[in-house]
């Protein structure tokens, strides 16, 4: 038995989590997560300062943190959707437990109660600690994380039965696709936060060689210390190009992997072959073209908006043949 308030309540949650997903992908990437140096209000204030009395203020409060305003009002619109992504959680838990005997998903909604207050601890963090690469990623991480938990639910409770109904049970290829993807995330998360996606100019070499010098220690040492301000990054540029290049190759693996699981699905689920390939291919190209068009802010933005829906395709795959019994 299910809810049905709870269904839609959750679907809209999906596309609304994506959209905090996308937004602050768009942030990040626009050099606005500092837009505001303090949480959770901005510089001081509940809402961006743009009087010139409120600027004065605020650059007095905070004098080496000089006043952006469209920078500001990013990093606030990110916190604007994500507080009401809180409140969505919110009233799904509240319908949860006020019809326990309908069978709704109580201990998934709890937990995703809690994935969320997490999650807005990581937020104030990423200020606070001026963008620390390991806060930064594990706040991404957080947020796909938030994502296909409330799509899970939301498949729970009887969305898009046709595509998901009688999906085979996973197997040790559906679950390495998954762990590669969540891995590909976690590398593309460490690329941005470190200020890597352009340490390789050209495609498919790096820097014009196959074998660029690198300094992976450097690269992934993930006890750096967190310093002053992260803003612009803080590695050389050998230990950006071993992001970047571990990147790429991780993405060579997920092509592999997924485009075989595609292949697979095809005979028993093509519908959702179609998509989970469709999904795959754009996100390759959306990443290539991040390299060839020098970052341009749509199309990054992009790159992390369907990496969110290539993981929730996967999700499926592993965990939506398990539901009924949730």
């Amino acid at each position: 038995m299910v809810n049905s308030r709870l269904r839609k309540l959750a679907g809209f949650g999906v596309i609304w989590a994506l959209l905090v997903v996308s937004v602050g992908a768009y942030t990040r990437l626009a050099d606005a997560g500092l837009g505001c140096p303090d949480w959770p209000g901005c510089y001081g204030f509940l809402t961006v300062p743009e009087e010139a009395a409120t600027i004065t203020t605020a650059e007095a409060r905070f004098p080496d943190a000089p006043v952006e305003i469209e920078k500001a009002w990013w990093e606030m619109g990110h916190r604007y959707i994500a507080g009401f992504l809180l409140l969505i959680v919110f009233t799904m838990l509240v319908l949860t437990w006020r019809n326990v005997k309908e069978h709704t998903p109580t201990k998934m909604v709890s937990a995703l109660m809690v994935l969320i207050l997490c999650q807005a601890a990581f937020g104030a963090w990423t200020v606070t600690l001026k963008l620390w690469p390991q806060v930064v990623t594990a706040h991404l991480l957080g947020g796909f994380a938030t994502l296909s938990l409330i799509w899970l639910i939301y498949l729970r409770q009887g969305g898009l039965s046709s595509l998901v109904s009688d999906l085979p049970a996973p197997n040790l290829h559906t679950n390495i696709a998954f762990v590669a993807v969540v891995l590909q995330i976690m590398l593309g998360g460490w690329v941005s936060s470190n200020y890597a996606a352009l340490a390789c100019y050209d495609f498919p070499s790096c820097d014009g060689s196959y074998t660029p010098a690198m300094d992976l220690a450097q690269g992934f040492d993930l006890f750096q210390a967190a310093g002053p301000s992260y803003l612009g990054g803080l590695m050389d540029s050998e230990a950006r190009a071993a992001i970047h290049w571990v990147h790429r190759i991780g993405a060579i693996f997920v092509l592999f992997i997924v485009g075989s699981l595609v292949y697979r699905l095809l005979f028993t689920k093509p519908l959702l072959a179609y998509l989970m390939g469709g999904l795959l291919l754009l996100q390759i190209a959306l990443g290539i073209l991040n390299v060839v068009w020098v970052l341009p802010l749509l199309n990054a933005t992009a790159h992390n908006a369907v990496g969110a829906l290539l993981l929730l395709s996967l999700v499926t795959v592993n965990f939506a043949p398990r539901l009924r019994f949730v």
